[in-house]
C-alpha cells in the first residue's frame, strides 16, 4: 500500500467536514483510493480519542478509571479502532448490500473510516452514565444514514429504519453491559472493603492476641520469680535449721565426754 501523498496537515479539517456537513462530504468522497487514507485517518483520530480517554480515566471520570487505564488507552484505542474498521466495514458492507447497494467493500471501508470522525465526541459524552453510550450510537447511526443515503444510494427512510433497529439493538446490549460492568465494579469495591476491614479485623485481633501472651509471658515470669524467691528462702530456712541441729549434736557429744 503506498503512503506517499498523504496530507497529515488535512485530517483535522476533514474531520472537522465529516462532523459538520456529513452529507456533502460523503456525497463528493473518492469512492476508491486505496485503504491507507482512510485507515490512516482513523488511526490517527483513534490516538486522538485515546488521549482523550486517558485524561478522562486519570480524572476518574470514565467507568474503568485510573493512570494505568489511561496510559493503557492511549495505545489500545489506535489499534482498536484500526481493527474494528476492518470488522465494521466488512459487516457495514453486508447490510448496504442486503439494503441494495451496488458498492465494493473498499467503497463500505471509506465510509465506516471517515465515520471515526466523532470518536473523540463520543469518548467525551461516553462518560455520562448509561445516556452517553445511547447517545453515541445515536450520533454513529446518523453519520452512517449520511452514508448510507449519499454514497449507496439508499432511500433515507429504509436506512433510518434498518440502522435504526440495529441501533436499538446495540444501545440494549450497550446499557446491558454497562449495567454488569457497574454492577461488578460496586461488587469488587464492597469486597475490597469487606476485604480491608477483615484484614482490620485480623490485625486487631492479632495485635490483642500478642498483647496477651506478652501479660501471660510477664505473668508467668513473675510467677516463677516469686516462686524461686520462695525456694531461695526455705532453702535458707532449711540450712539454717541444719546448722542448729549440727550445733546442738556438737554440744551434746561435748557433754557426754
Amino acid at each position: 500500500m503506498e503512503t506517499k501523498g498523504l496530507d497529515f496537515a488535512a485530517i483535522p479539517q476533514t474531520a472537522v467536514r465529516v462532523i459538520t456537513q456529513p452529507a456533502a462530504f460523503f456525497r463528493e468522497m473518492p469512492k476508491t483510493g486505496g485503504f491507507v487514507e482512510p485507515l490512516v485517518f482513523m488511526v490517527v483520530l483513534g490516538v486522538v480519542s485515546g488521549l482523550i480517554q486517558a485524561v478522562l480515566s486519570m480524572l476518574h471520570l470514565s467507568v474503568a478509571g485510573g493512570a494505568m487505564t489511561g496510559i493503557a488507552a492511549i495505545v489500545i484505542m489506535p489499534i482498536a479502532i484500526a481493527i474494528f474498521g476492518f470488522v465494521g466495514a466488512g459487516i457495514a458492507f453486508v447490510v448496504w448490500k442486503l439494503m441494495g447497494s451496488q458498492e465494493n467493500y473498499e467503497t463500505a471501508y471509506r465510509c465506516c473510516a471517515y465515520t471515526s470522525a466523532i470518536s473523540p465526541i463520543t469518548t467525551v459524552i461516553g462518560i455520562i452514565p448509561y445516556l452517553g453510550s445511547v447517545i453515541g450510537i445515536l450520533i454513529g447511526t446518523y453519520y452512517i444514514v449520511m452514508a448510507s443515503v449519499e454514497v449507496h444510494g439508499i432511500p433515507a427512510k429504509k436506512a433510518w429504519t434498518v440502522f435504526g433497529i440495529i441501533a436499538v439493538v446495540l444501545s440494549l446490549m450497550s446499557l446491558s453491559g454497562q449495567y454488569a460492568a457497574r454492577k461488578f465494579a460496586n461488587e469488587a469495591a464492597r469486597f475490597q472493603q469487606e476485604m480491608e476491614q477483615t484484614s482490620k479485623e485480623i490485625q486487631k485481633s492479632t495485635e490483642e492476641s500478642r498483647k496477651a501472651a506478652e501479660e501471660r509471658g510477664k505473668a508467668a515470669q513473675k510467677q516463677s520469680e516469686e516462686m524461686q524467691k520462695q525456694m531461695q528462702e526455705q532453702t535458707e530456712e532449711m540450712k539454717k535449721a541444719t546448722e542448729e541441729m549440727q550445733k546442738q549434736i556438737e554440744e551434746m557429744q561435748k557433754q557426754k565426754q
